[in-house]
């Protein structure tokens, strides 16, 4: 005959909130282990389109050379070694508009993106410098870049400045010819539906004056333009709608601590507060300035 006791007690395994979770924006099944494990592991993968991951494995690879990376973009000048290749997904392209239009409709504190741009923002102030920037960095775009632009210290990149620009009528429409503050730039469209706004390049360090004949860039959601910091461009003035795009400048100390891009001299370094723009006190200097042709 049983004995009446203590009612039994019904457990779940740990698992329930570590494995197989399931983020229905992106169509994943994730691990959880830790925020520093999530964010090695998934972030920014999400986020990336599958040309670019895979342009980015097989850079790091063995044996990898710049005509097999080559074969995996799309070259739109080889004499001014600028490329294209998709880099985020649309739903991520979306999800990181939403984002900026909450942060923008705050009341939070914000900078301006750049000296030349007056609409948009800086991606540390939204917190997505670590989570998102940062490894974009160090995972993806330096394999890729160490191949591209070795002699711009594209395999010795260590900081960065990342923002998002805004074009829409009545505010700013166009850009300028200038040089980014810069090694290498990043040049991402995430939208969103507009006319006109194409890019345009000219020559490396080309005098803004001498522009004749200058290569001229549509956006593409999604898809990002490589080029070097020191290659002249602009952007031409809107036609309709609202263009944003992400900037990433990517700057390499053992490069720049020789050579300011924006001087073009050595640099007389001022003390500063995060990656400042990227100089150092103590950073070898190895690496050959990019020439000047």
């Amino acid at each position: 005959m049983a004995t009446a006791g203590a009612p039994r007690r019904f457990c779940r395994c740990a698992c329930f909130c570590s494995e197989n979770l399931y983020v229905a924006r992106y169509g994943l099944h994730l691990r959880f282990r830790s925020e520093q494990q999530l964010r090695q592991d998934y972030v920014p993968d999400a986020a990336l389109a599958p040309e670019f991951l895979a342009a980015a494995e097989y850079s790091a690879s063995p044996g990898a050379d710049l005509q097999g990376l080559l074969q995996r973009l799309e070259t739109l000048s080889e004499e001014k070694r600028i490329y294209r290749v998709p880099v985020f997904t649309p739903t991520f392209c979306q999800a990181l508009l939403e984002e900026l239009e909450h942060f923008e409709q705050s009341d939070m504190p914000k900078g301006r993106p750049n000296t030349m741009n007056n609409y948009g923002m800086l991606l540390h102030e939204l917190g997505l410098d670590e989570p998102l920037v940062t490894p974009l960095r160090e995972r993806f775009l330096q394999p890729l870049m160490a191949l591209l632009y070795p002699d711009c210290g594209g395999g010795r990149l260590d900081s960065h400045r990342a923002f998002v620009v805004k074009y829409t009528l009545g505010q700013d429409q166009e850009l300028g010819c200038h040089y980014d503050n810069a090694e290498l730039t990043l040049n991402v469209a995430l939208g969103k539906a507009f006319t006109g706004g194409a890019l345009y390049f000219g020559g490396l360090f080309q005098a803004p004056a001498a522009l004749t004949e200058p290569l001229e860039v549509e956006h593409v959601m999604g898809q990002g333009v490589l080029h070097r910091g020191g290659q002249l461009h602009g952007a031409r003035p809107l036609g309709t709608g609202e263009r944003c795009n992400l900037i990433v400048w990517l700057r390499a100390s053992v490069v720049r601590n020789r050579f300011c891009p924006m001087c073009c001299r050595e640099p007389d370094l001022v003390d500063d507060d995060g990656f400042g723009d990227g100089f150092t006190r103590d950073e070898p200097t190895t690496v050959d300035v990019c020439a000047l042709t």
